[in-house]
């Protein structure tokens, strides 16, 4: 997600009751935990969610993304049912509760509060919701919990694949996150040489075909493999949800971190296959895929990243050229300076986690990174290499882990010395001296490009590239 993108509503909505018979089950215990999802659309569209309960389970469940749901039926082996109320998202389960019960009635949420990525939005047939917010979980995942999830009544894209019977065979953590799920709607895929996209288009638009849609995601995936050597997941889900009433391309887009991830995108309704040309927000969402996850969260490095990325790689496949990308980053780092007064770095990304300071001052770090690794290797590594090796090390990381890979890179330390010039400092204040080195001049007529001590640097970070090559 980008700051200039618009902004998202998180909805809340009350509980429709369930009509659906109860399933016939089996008194012996099931393998795992067991979600039994029916999707209805009668009289509106909506999830009825059972919950098949493992002996042993937990007795607290949560939503990751309350509010949605206000009470759940808990079923007895011996045919008794209590309401229970949920509480801050929660609900604790009396003894010998075998079942859970509940419906997740999306258009009601969308009639109610609005559309909204995570809680409910939908164009005809077609209907989107973050698992998070339909989906009850235990409140504590044990390590080695299984889960087996079935679907009926609409064809959908969820992150995970269906076995041969159909079943999802998941682990507990894929329930902590489960990233966002698609219900309905139309498929096309988009095939690349190290990775397939899995894509399901929610609506209709007035000048889009569907092979529109995935010619731009794939050209998206593209750029990404133009930082990294392998696109960064062997498979990824992507919903792409209309906008109405916007002509231009992207509107919003953010990537969850379910395993594998997923990435919705809000594209305008009237967009044309000819917006598709400026567009950013998909190269972007993808690009969060080649970072690690930050555990704790470090939103000005993930979105700096994400947002230096967003600029370089649009360059090297061609998509703008070179001086392009320079304005597009000096245009950046303007509006994150406008309104930052004398904030330190510091202050800036601590006082809001998705302001433009903190996508643009990670930005800038990002890429006096980036040209501090050139400088001390020579040109021979850069940011790209730090991401490969972080990916080598797994999924996720730490912050103080990322800085060592930047050292490791380097050859030396460069991480922590560099975030001390940054951070204590007015926000942006490096970037004149560092785009006067790398010869980016900006004047009346725009941005121009001049033989400088660090030019070399600055045209292998934008320079033309394909899959997997170095500077």
């Amino acid at each position: 997600m980008r700051a200039r993108a618009a902004a998202v509503i998180l909805l809340g909505l009350s509980l429709m009751s369930c009509q659906a018979p109860l399933r016939h089950h089996p008194r012996e215990d099931v393998a795992a935990l067991r979600y039994n999802l029916t999707y209805v659309r009668e009289p509106e569209h909506a999830v009825d969610v059972e919950v098949v309960l493992v002996r042993g389970t937990p007795r607290e469940f949560l939503f990751s993304q309350p509010g949605a749901v206000t009470t759940v039926s808990a079923h007895r082996e011996d045919g008794g049912v209590q309401t229970l109320p949920v509480q801050e998202g929660r609900v604790v389960l009396p003894r010998g509760t075998r079942f859970l019960r509940y419906r997740y009635a999306l258009d009601a949420s969308i009639r109610e509060r609005g559309p909204d990525f995570f809680q409910g939005s939908g164009d005809g047939d077609a209907r989107h919701v973050a698992g998070r917010a339909y989906l009850i979980r235990p409140r504590v995942v044990k390590p080695g919990l299984r889960v087996e999830l079935s679907l009926v009544g609409t064809d959908a894209l969820l992150p995970w694949q269906p076995g041969e019977n159909g079943v999802y065979r998941l682990r507990g953590e894929d329930l902590v996150d489960s990233g966002f799920h698609g219900f309905g709607g139309r498929r096309c895929q988009v095939r690349l040489p190290d990775a397939v996209l899995d894509v399901a288009i929610l609506g209709h638009f007035t000048h889009l075909s569907d092979a529109a849609v995935c010619t731009w995601l794939g050209k998206a995936a593209e750029e990404v493999r133009t930082v990294r050597r392998a696109f960064p997941h062997p498979r990824i889900t992507v919903r792409v949800i209309p906008a109405p009433g916007h002509h231009g391309p992207s509107v919003f887009g953010m990537v969850r971190w379910s395993s594998p991830p997923s990435i919705s995108i809000s594209v305008g309704q009237e967009a044309r296959p000819e917006d598709f040309a400026r567009d950013w927000v998909a190269v972007h969402e993808m690009l969060h895929l080649t970072h690690p996850v930050f555990v704790p969260r470090v939103p000005w490095l993930s979105e700096g990243l994400a947002t230096y990325y967003t600029e370089v790689a649009r360059a090297r496949s061609g998509r703008q050229d070179s001086r392009r990308a320079w304005e597009e980053l000096l245009g950046g780092f303007a509006r994150g300076l406008e309104g930052n007064d004398t904030r330190t770095m510091q202050e800036a990304v601590s006082q809001d986690s998705f302001s433009l300071a903190v996508y643009w001052t990670g930005a800038l770090f990002a890429l006096h990174l980036d040209v501090e690794l050139r400088r001390i290797t020579g040109n021979m590594r850069g940011l790209d290499d730090v991401l490969e090796l972080l990916a080598a090390r797994g999924s996720s990381s730490t912050f103080g882990a990322f800085g060592a890979a930047v050292d490791a890179v380097a050859g030396q330390p460069l991480f922590n010395a560099l975030l001390e010039r940054h951070l204590p400092r007015p926000a942006f204040a490096e970037q004149a001296g560092l785009l006067e080195a790398l010869g980016v001049q900006e004047g009346p007529n725009g941005v121009s490009l001049v033989p400088a001590r660090d030019s070399l640097l600055r045209d292998s970070v934008v320079g033309r590239r394909s899959h997997g090559e170095t500077p």
